[in-house]
């Protein structure tokens, strides 16, 4: 759904998927930043850090089997404040997988989340943007928030250049944006160079960075 072209989410694919949630809708200065894939000993170490010291709060879509795999990062993430969401147990593509193999996968991971926390809301993003009407319908009936984005920062493109992911990244984020940033090995190096900038620029601004 989302080729190499895009920052920011066109409206066209908005309105294809009017079910799930693009941007929160407010006139206040707060942007609400999101981290996919981990988590991820090391940097999602490093980004919480980050998030700290500039008293930012964020949501973090994890894979199943990295909370598996590394329980205490993500019991880490909790202990700060942050929010967590769904983001399959196995990072699966909807498109290639049969409808009720990627619902157990959801399933799965939603199992290890609620085995160290018991959130107040279900939060899920599909890995890679792919998700289809009728599947989004059948989720949010499973009682899941459906969060997608309206900035996709691209830090997993490594032949962008940093600071030119940083800079689409603050021209089309505003009141509301729902961003999206990637915690993992591929993105570690351009996130960790965009994320403190990029909230130092909007926080000098006075925008808050909250939670979904």
């Amino acid at each position: 759904m989302f080729d190499k072209i895009f920052y920011k989410t066109p409206a066209i694919i908005r309105e294809i998927l009017p079910g799930v949630e693009w941007r929160i809708e407010t006139t206040t200065r707060q942007i609400y930043l999101t981290f996919d894939d981990g988590p991820i000993p090391g940097l999602t170490h490093k980004i919480l850090d980050i998030l700290a010291e500039n008293e930012a709060k964020a949501t973090f879509f994890c894979v199943g089997d990295n909370i598996r795999k590394h329980p205490d990062v993500f019991k880490e993430i909790l202990a700060s404040g942050h929010a967590v969401g769904n983001h399959t147990q196995h990072h699966l593509k909807a498109w290639k997988s049969a409808k009720r193999d990627y619902l157990n996968d959801i399933d799965a991971c939603e199992s290890y989340i609620n085995k160290y926390h018991q959130p107040s809301k279900k939060l899920f993003r599909p890995p890679y943007g792919q998700i289809t009407p009728t599947l989004s319908n059948t989720i949010t009936k499973l009682g899941y928030r459906i969060i997608m984005w309206d900035v996709l920062s691209r830090d997993y493109n490594q032949k962008i250049s940093p600071e030119n992911i940083m800079r689409k990244s603050i021209q089309y984020s505003g009141e509301g944006s729902i961003i999206v940033f990637h915690d993992n090995i591929k993105a570690q190096e351009n996130v960790l160079f965009v994320l403190p900038q990029y909230i130092k620029y909007f926080s000098e601004r006075g925008f808050k960075f909250l939670a979904l």
